[in-house]
C-alpha cells in the first residue's frame, strides 16, 4: 500500500504545484557517509528542467562537506523563468547499530531568480519580477545501509529508502517588479522528503525524490509554490555497506 501511494504522489505533485514562486527548491543532499574519504556525487532534474549538480566528501571520520549548483532556464510562449542557485555546507554523520546512518548538515545558499509572464497572443510582457536569493539551512538525513530486492527482467535490483528533513530561512532582496523596486521578502520553508534508490551498476544508483515544501509565512513572490520532486543518478564511492 505504501509503495502504491509513493508512486501515485509522483504523478500528482507536478500538477498540484504552482510556478508562481521565485524559489525552486534544490533536492536535499543525502550522501549517507560511513567513513573518512567517502565521496558522493549526483545529478538530478524534474519536469520543469530544474537541474541540480551535487557533490559531497567525508573529510573526517564523522565530518562531511556538501555543495551543489542548481539552474533552470525556460522560455515558453506565456512564461520565461531563469533560476541559478548554489549551496554549500558541512555537518556530522554517524552509524547507528551498524545498519543505519544519521546525518546533520547546516549551510548557506545564494543565487538569483527571474520570471517573465507574457500575453500569449501579442507577446507583450504582463509581468516581470526578479531578485537575489540568500538561504540558511539545517538538514537531517536518516536511512538504512541495507536494502530490499526487486526482481524483474531476470535480475535482482537492490533498493533502499530514506528520509530527509530540511529547514530553510530564505531572503529575497533587490526585487524589481516591472523594473520598479519592490520591498524585500523573507520566508521559512520546511521541506520533508522521501527517496528511493535502485542500484543499477556497481556504485551507480537511480534516485527518486518525492516531497513537499511548506512556507511558514505568507509571501507573494517567495512562497512554497514549488514542490520537491527530482529524478537523478547518484554515485557513492568508498563507503561501507550493511554491517561493518
Amino acid at each position: 500500500m505504501i509503495f502504491r501511494l509513493r508512486y501515485l504522489s509522483l504523478f500528482l505533485l507536478p500538477w498540484l504545484a504552482s510556478c508562481s514562486s521565485l524559489y525552486f527548491p534544490p533536492p536535499p543532499q543525502v550522501p549517507l557517509f560511513t567513513q573518512k574519504g567517502e565521496f558522493s556525487g549526483g545529478i538530478h532534474t524534474d519536469w520543469s528542467s530544474n537541474t541540480s549538480l551535487q557533490g559531497a566528501y567525508a573529510v573526517g571520520e564523522h565530518i562531511g562537506v556538501i555543495g551543489d549548483a542548481s539552474f533552470l532556464h525556460s522560455n515558453k510562449r506565456k512564461k520565461a523563468e531563469d533560476f541559478d542557485f548554489g549551496e554549500f555546507g558541512a555537518g556530522y554523520f554517524t552509524r547507528i547499530r551498524d545498519r543505519r546512518v544519521l546525518e546533520f548538515y547546516g549551510g548557506y545558499g545564494f543565487g538569483k531568480s527571474k520570471r517573465v509572464e507574457r500575453d500569449s497572443r501579442a507577446g507583450d510582457v504582463n509581468l516581470s519580477v526578479q531578485g537575489n536569493l540568500t538561504k540558511y539551512f539545517l538538514q537531517a538525513n536518516y536511512s538504512s545501509k541495507e536494502s530490499t530486492t526487486w526482481h524483474f527482467f531476470d535480475r535482482d535490483w537492490p533498493v533502499s529508502y530514506g528520509t530527509a528533513l530540511r529547514l530553510s530561512y530564505m531572503q529575497l532582496t533587490d526585487i524589481k517588479l516591472n523594473n520598479a523596486y519592490h520591498e524585500p521578502e523573507d520566508n521559512i520553508f520546511l521541506e520533508p522528503i522521501t527517496y528511493t534508490r535502485v542500484q543499477v551498476l556497481g556504485p551507480v544508483q537511480l534516485q527518486l525524490i518525492s516531497g513537499s515544501n511548506f512556507g511558514l509565512r505568507h509571501r507573494k513572490y517567495l512562497k512554497a509554490a514549488n514542490s520537491v520532486f527530482q529524478l537523478g543518478i547518484v554515485v557513492n564511492l568508498g563507503g561501507q555497506e550493511g554491517k561493518r
